[in-house]
């Protein structure tokens, strides 16, 4: 093994995982501009929770780096595993590795041997960006990784459902309530490791085509 390949395999990191809707409280970040793939903060940038939470996002802009996430879900992988999982090459995908692993997103299990005795390092998702709240500019991201992975499923193991309703404030209030204890309690049962392997997808947006006349968006 060159010593390019040696370092693609060995990263120099510093679960259970389940990246998307996250309670958010009233302090969370409102105001955003987006730049490229980052996420940047409206606010003062000298605060350093703010600097925090804005690494934090930028950590999780990008499809490749969710999809990294999910496939560290609930089985430890290598960097070129996963390189080859995802068609990747393996300093491209060192570079987000290494991202996720310092904010966190990405732990480091113990270190074993490869074929010809190679150093290779395996991740596991830490369960923190479920834990973690993100900015609205993040459901764009969500998206995007939702219809990366979809396409590669067999159609016939992929349910959807559409439905369009008319709610109040309190209405809205207890769909987003329901649903979120519901992907909680999902996400804290223990995996079945003999079961198959799932993924969840959840939107739901103000239909603007639908609003009055005399009501503006929002």
């Amino acid at each position: 093994m060159t010593g390019a390949e040696q370092d693609a395999e060995d990263p120099g990191a510093g679960g259970r995982d389940v990246e998307g809707l996250a309670p958010r409280g009233p302090d969370a970040p409102t105001q955003r501009r987006v730049t490229g793939d980052a996420v940047t903060p409206a606010r003062d940038e000298g605060d350093p929770g703010e600097r925090e939470r804005d690494a934090d996002a930028r950590a999780l802009a990008s499809t490749l780096r969710l999809r990294i996430l999910r496939l560290c879900l609930d089985e430890a992988l290598t960097n070129r595993e996963l390189a080859d999982r995802l068609g990747r090459n393996p300093a491209t995908t060192l570079h987000h590795v290494r991202t996720l692993v310092d904010r966190g997103y990405l732990a480091a299990e113990p270190v074993r041997r490869g074929a010809r005795g190679s150093r290779e390092v395996p991740y596991r998702a830490t369960g923190r960006s479920w834990r973690s709240r993100h900015p609205n500019a993040f459901s764009r991201v969500l998206i995007d990784t939702f219809l990366e992975e979809v396409a590669l499923a067999d159609p016939d193991t992929v349910g959807t459902t559409r439905l369009g309703v008319r709610l109040d404030a309190a209405g809205k209030a207890e769909l987003d309530r329901r649903v979120q204890e519901l992907f909680d309690e999902l996400a804290a049962r223990p995996s079945d490791p003999d079961g198959t392997p799932y993924s969840i997808f959840y939107a739901v947006h103000e239909d603007t085509g639908r609003l009055r006349r005399d009501r503006p968006a929002g």
